[in-house]
């Protein structure tokens, strides 16, 4: 299953979270090589969070802020979720294809770990 997006807006939704409960989370999608190359650089908060696609790896170099990494599959299902210091580089996942960046500490708080199954709803 072959999944493209363009840049823009949309929902992260978390599926299976913590007690069942659905969870809907701002997000901004990053498909173009220019919108995935800037990410988060510069930014000192994040609302929701950022998909980068197609990546499989991220770095951290620039970054003011720490933030959560979440590397999904081909069928957005959560393969791993790690906290990234800044100037930092993260190693590849092989089986990733998208990567999900959003403040230190709100997949925990969203129930996003490894085999929790995401949504994502373009807007408009």
């Amino acid at each position: 299953m072959r999944r493209s997006w363009r840049d823009g807006r949309g929902k992260l939704v978390v599926y299976g979270a913590d007690r069942g409960d659905v969870v809907s989370v701002p997000l901004e999608i990053a498909a173009s090589y220019r919108a995935r190359t800037k990410g988060l650089l510069g930014r000192d908060a994040v609302d929701g969070a950022i998909l980068l696609s197609p990546a499989n790896s991220v770095h951290t170099f620039r970054m003011r802020i720490p933030i959560d990494v979440a590397y999904l599959d081909r069928h957005l299902d959560v393969i791993a979720v790690t906290t990234m210091k800044p100037g930092r580089l993260g190693m590849p996942r092989l089986r990733a294809r998208h990567v999900l960046e959003a403040e230190a500490g709100a997949m925990t708080g969203w129930g996003l770990r490894a085999g929790v199954r995401v949504g994502i709803e373009r807007a408009g």
